[in-house]
This record gives structure tokens, C-alpha cells and sequence, in this order.
């Protein structure tokens, strides 16, 4: 058999020695093995790597764990022989020779890469129902999963595997069914998963640009097609980590997938489930370029939420760290149309969107921004201070409110009173101007009533149609 014909992840692998195939369960071929094998300590190290493959192709055996009581025995062999490979793995002392890698990545796929697991609950996130509240699906076949997976995350560890003759095996079919499993239910799986990705990533340079094209592919997937996908918070923490070891200036690719795909994550109802790991990479890109901070942050007002207030308290929060990072001619590309949304925060009748708003000038940082242009900005919030002092519900929010006044108010009185003259003015202004709309619908409706037989009017004071007229 040529090895390098027979890849890890096409689903078409020779049956082991001393192994009989039966039917397909679970998508796999299940193998039983008649042949007992020793322990490792019981033969010679020059046999060691052969036994090692023996252990590897009879662990290929998959079994049916829905029925708890089916082939006891078996899977507690298998279960052993999985650990004896653990630490085999482990405590590997030579280079794994190309047969060794060819087995695991097989032994490995046909025991993961299941076709048919647990039916997956419908995705209650996006009718606004929060995930976490449930019990996540546990796969019943996790004491022999989690020891595959510990075989595998062991074996990409390994300074033994050579990166070079490995990635003939841990190809991009393999690792695009490496990136499916995401999508599970279980988040032990997941966290596996998690790890091991980011393993390769490091491990497998040649990789690298296709690990961050598919994850952005699934991404899209989720953002503009299914809004469903368990893993997102898994994959955007790997990203995390990969963003923090970009190279400067960042390239033409990376600034894209800021664009296309991180800033677009902000748009499900879900965002709640994968938010904290999100705001982190987002902070990473303009940690990175201080240039970013005006296309985040006008990227964060186009999908600002409107009805959730849960969701605006978080934006409020990734706001806050954005522009901890964000330099004063990037704040000023972007302030005005910032602190519109702002002004509107603070007035929420929400008082934890209000509150959130108010403590954006508790940081030492934005407070310092705000006030080097604060003959731009405080024409702008004044408004939404005055209202809140005048006539909020919530006594925090009004007292936080008096607290900004406060601020502006000391850093420059004269300009302070003008806004509040300004205000005043623009108050009267309005009052005149709705006395007189007023008046004009008065007298429409005397009109109306005065026409032979129309006691009910053209129209109403609202500017709507009575729909009592002939």
C-alpha cells in the first residue's frame, strides 16, 4: 500500500491486520480484532512500534453506546488500550515513522468523524432564548471520544511528529472535517477540539492561510445564512490568539476579515453566546493599528441593536475597551456620529443602558478625548443630560447624569452656559412651534365642524384621517 494514496479524512482505508470489518455503524466501518495483544512492557523496544500500530488499528472498533448494555467487554478493551496509547504518545522517545502517522490520523477519523450523532436541538438563540440556560447534550460515547482526542492532541504535540511528513495525513480535507466538529453539542468535545486546532495552526505553518479561509467560510455561513452554530465562541478564542501573534504592519487579509466577517459577528441575536471572545478580538485588531479604531467603531453603530436591551449593554462594554485603545485623530474621524448614539444611550429608559453610557466618562482615557473636544460634543449630549436630570425614573442615572454635567461644567463654565442657553432657546423655539401646529389643527377642526352637515372633521389633531368621514 502506498501511504501517501491513502489520506487521512477520504473515508477509504484498508482493513488492519487481524481486524474484520462488519457493517457500518455510526457512518464508520466497526471493527472487532480476534487477535489478544501484550502490553507494552512485555515486549522488546524493537517491537514496540509495531505493537503500537496493532493497538492504533484495533482501536478502530466502534461501538453503539445509545444501549449502555452492548459489548461491555469490548469497550472496556478498547478503553485500556486507548490509555496505553496516551501514554505511548506521551513518553515517545524517536521519531513517529510515516506508518504511525498514516494509523493514528485514520484511527482518529473513523472514531470522530461521525456522520450520525444526536439529533441537535433546535437553536433556540435566535428567537431570543439564551442557550446557557440549557443542559448542553452530552454524546454518550465520550469516555472513549475524550480518549481519542487525547491520543491525537498529544500526538500533534509531539516534538517526535514531524510536521513535514504529518501534514501528508492532517491534510485540508481532514482539517476542514476537524472544523465540522465544532458545530458539536457537547462542549467538552469542543474545548478537545479547541486545542487541538490551535495545535496545528502552530504546528503546520503550510496550514495556516486555510485554517483562517475556512473558519471565515463558517463564519459567513452563520452570519448571513443560519444564524446556528455551537461553535463559535471556540473558534473566535483560537482567532484571539492568532490575531495577538500578527506580524505589523498587518496585511491586506487580515484587515478584510476585521471587516467582512469579525464586525458582521455583531449582527445575530445570538451574539450574546460568543460576545465576550468577540469584543477581545475585535480590541486585539486596534491594539494592533490605532488606524482600525474608526472602522470598529462605525462598524459597531451600524449593527447597534435598537429593541435589545441586553445587547446595547454589551456594545456599551466592547465600546469602553475600543476606545481605551483608540488615539485622538481616530476618535475624531468618528465622534460625532458616536456620541449621537451615545446621546441616545444615555436617555434610554432602560436604566442599564442608561447607566453604561453614563460610565463611559468614569475612564480616565475617553474622558480625556471627550474633553479635548468637547466644544464638538457637549452641543451634542447636552440634551440627553438635561432630560435625564429633569425627568428620569432612575435615581442612579440621574444622579450619574449630574456627575457629567459636573465635568463639563467645571472644565469650561462659559461654554457650558452658552450650550444650556442654546438649549433653552431651541426648547422655546419648539414650544412656539407646537403651540402653532396647535392652533392650525383648532381651526381645521372648527372648519370641518362649521361645513353644512359635517359635524366630523376632514381630519384629527393627530395628522391621521377620521375614518368616521362620508
Amino acid at each position: 500500500m502506498d501511504p501517501g494514496n491513502k489520506r487521512a479524512g477520504n473515508g477509504d482505508y484498508p482493513v488492519p491486520s487481524g481486524v474484520i470489518p462488519n457493517p457500518v455503524m455510526n457512518g464508520a466501518v466497526v471493527y472487532h480484532s480476534n487477535e489478544p495483544l501484550p502490553a507494552f512492557k512485555d515486549v522488546p523496544m524493537s517491537e514496540k512500534q509495531n505493537l503500537f500500530v496493532k493497538k492504533v488499528s484495533l482501536c478502530c472498533a466502534v461501538y453503539d453506546f445509545v444501549d449502555p448494555t452492548k459489548n461491555l467487554k469490548e469497550k472496556e478493551v478498547k478503553r485500556q488500550t486507548l490509555m496505553e496509547l496516551v501514554d505511548y504518545v506521551a513518553s515517545a522517545n524517536g521519531k513517529f515513522s510515516e506508518v504511525v502517522m498514516l494509523e493514528i490520523t485514520k484511527m482518529v477519523s473513523i472514531n470522530l468523524f461521525r456522520s450520525s450523532s444526536p439529533t441537535p436541538r433546535e437553536n433556540k438563540a435566535i428567537e431570543g432564548v439564551d442557550l446557557e440556560e440549557d443542559e448542553p447534550l452530552m454524546d454518550p460515547a465520550w469516555s472513549h471520544l475524550q480518549i481519542v482526542y487525547e491520543v491525537f492532541l498529544r500526538f500533534v504535540a509531539s516534538q517526535e511528529t514531524d510536521a513535514k511528513l504529518a501534514k501528508r495525513y492532517i491534510d485540508h480535507s481532514f482539517i476542514l472535517r476537524l472544523l465540522d466538529l465544532f458545530d458539536s453539542e457537547d462542549p467538552r468535545e469542543r474545548d478537545y477540539l479547541k486545542t487541538i486546532l490551535h495545535r496545528i495552526y502552530g504546528k503546520f505553518m503550510v496550514h495556516r492561510p486555510f485554517i483562517r479561509k475556512a473558519i471565515n467560510n463558517i463564519f459567513y455561513r452563520f452570519i448571513f445564512e443560519t444564524e446556528k452554530h455551537n461553535g463559535v465562541a471556540e473558534l473566535l478564542e483560537i482567532l484571539g490568539s492568532i490575531i495577538n501573534g500578527f506580524a505589523l504592519p498587518l496585511k491586506e487579509e487580515h484587515k478584510l476579515f476585521l471587516v467582512r466577517a469579525l464586525i458582521p459577528l455583531h449582527k445575530p441575536k445570538c451574539v450574546s453566546m460568543y460576545h465576550q471572545q468577540l469584543s477581545y478580538c475585535i480590541t486585539q485588531f486596534v491594539e494592533k493599528d490605532c488606524k482600525l479604531a474608526d472602522t470598529v467603531i462605525r462598524g459597531l453603530l451600524k449593527y447597534w441593536p435598537v429593541t435589545n436591551s441586553s445587547k446595547e449593554v454589551m456594545f456599551l462594554g466592547e465600546l469602553e475597551e475600543v476606545l481605551e485603545a483608540t488615539q485622538l485623530a481616530e476618535f475624531q474621524r468618528c465622534m460625532v456620529p458616536l456620541f449621537r448614539q451615545i446621546s441616545r444611550s444615555m436617555n434610554s429608559f432602560h436604566f442599564q443602558v442608561a447607566e453604561r453610557a453614563l460610565f463611559l466618562w468614569n475612564n480616565d482615557h475617553i474622558e480625556t478625548l471627550i474633553k479635548q473636544n468637547y466644544k464638538v460634543l457637549l452641543p451634542i449630549i447636552y440634551p440627553a443630560l438635561e432630560r435625564n436630570s429633569r425627568d428620569h425614573w432612575n435615581q442612579a442615572v440621574r444622579s450619574l447624569t449630574l456627575n457629567v454635567r459636573k465635568i463639563f461644567s467645571d472644565h469650561d463654565s462659559t461654554f457650558f452656559g452658552e450650550c444650556v442657553q442654546r438649549f433653552s432657546d431651541e426648547e422655546l423655539k419648539q414650544a412656539e412651534s407646537d403651540s402653532k401646529r396647535d392652533a392650525m389643527w383648532k381651526r381645521l377642526e372648527e372648519m370641518g365642524a362649521s361645513k353644512p352637515g359635517g359635524n366630523h372633521p376632514l381630519g384629527a389633531p393627530n395628522g391621521k384621517p377620521s375614518h368616521a368621514a362620508g
